[in-house]
């Protein structure tokens, strides 16, 4: 765990978003725009993720997954485009699985030769859309499906059993090597279940605390962290502003990072690890969890973990509420911001 002071007293050496090509930042949307430190600065795409006929993308209270293999870009909405699918260039592929609009977190894997994505199907904004529209609700559960959008696999199901807690609040669902599920209700009961590959309920564990170890105030994202050799889980404590590990049965580990800006979620990148802090910013932290590099970090704090904020007064290269994000193999990172429009941004990283 690090302490206050060793994180302030990094701040001044890090490199905060700045305009390229003499421009200033928000005044012209045409030039990248850098940020980050040292072997972590990055430069914005531009346009990147751009829809057909200059559309928004719809409200974004959700995920980002990359196909390694592919380059494929997803990002989920509360819109009735539902997921949306890029080319790594971010030419708009098109959209897949209207009846997994909602999905508020995603993982990706690779399962028998082919990429699967797994989310957790949140009830909220995306039901109001759906009964405009006169579609039948959604409802909470895992999603695991097929890049094409065809449904693989929904928990609960037969299999699954009686949950502690109910399935309300369901924010955050990652994948362990050996297939099992992982789930967490940090809009409920605050409790994570395991289940096995077919959704048989397995273990839970957690609720509801103010960090005495596994105990969360909103458990919000989850991630399966391979770095320390055995498999374990990385928690984001998001009201906590804490990170933790934990054993896949639930034990507690210890504390990875604290002092964060309300942490969503994360991508590993080899030894290094972004999170996504709601209070408009990105920190990349090593494996230690010492930050290494804020990308993004907005100065303007009316504007921070707000949703309401019209896209064109938000400036290039800084973020509002980063929510999802995701690193692709070659260590470009793309970021979702909780916005009422949708905004996407991808970080081109600079290769030292």
């Amino acid at each position: 765990m690090k302490s206050l002071p060793l994180l302030l007293a990094l701040v001044p050496t890090l490199a905060f978003s700045h305009p390229d090509h003499g421009t200033e930042p928000g005044k012209d949307h045409t030039h990248a725009v850098r940020t980050g430190n040292g072997a972590f600065t990055f430069e914005t795409v531009p346009g990147w993720g751009a829809l057909p006929d200059g559309k928004n993308i719809g409200p974004t209270h959700g995920g980002v997954v990359v196909d390694p293999k592919t380059g494929r870009v997803y990002v989920s909405t509360d819109s009735l485009l539902s997921v949306l699918v890029f080319e790594a260039d971010g030419k708009y592929v098109g959209n897949i699985a209207p009846d997994c609009q909602g999905f508020h977190a995603m993982d990706i894997r690779e399962e028998e030769g082919r990429a699967v994505l797994y989310g957790a199907q949140l009830n909220g904004y995306g039901n109001g859309l759906r009964k405009q529209a006169g579609l039948p609700a959604t409802k909470p559960r895992i999603c695991k499906i097929d890049t094409e959008g065809k449904l693989l696999l929904e928990i609960p199901n037969a299999n699954t059993g009686e949950i502690q807690g109910g399935w309300g609040g369901l924010t955050g669902v990652t994948v362990a090597p050996d297939g099992s599920i992982f789930c967490s209700m940090g809009y409920g009961s605050q409790l994570i279940h395991r289940f096995d590959a077919t959704g048989k309920h397995l273990k839970t564990f957690g609720g509801r605390g103010n960090g005495e170890k596994v105990l969360t105030n909103t458990s919000h994202g989850l991630k399966i962290d391979t770095r320390y050799g055995e498999p374990r889980l990385l928690i984001c404590d998001r009201e906590n502003r804490r990170l933790f590990h934990a054993t896949l049965d639930g034990e507690w580990i210890g504390i990875y990072a604290t002092n964060l800006r309300r942490p969503c979620s994360v991508s590993i990148l080899g030894e290094h690890c972004a999170v996504a802090e709601l209070e408009a910013r990105v920190t990349v932290l090593d494996k230690n969890g010492t930050p290494v590099a804020f990308l993004g970090d907005n100065p303007d704090r009316k504007q921070w973990a707000a949703f309401p904020t019209p896209l064109d007064k938000i400036a290039d290269g800084v973020f509002t509420a980063p929510h999802g994000l995701s690193f692709d193999p070659q260590g470009n990172l793309y970021v979702q911001d909780w916005n009422q429009s949708g905004r996407i941004t991808k970080l081109a990283r600079i290769q030292p």
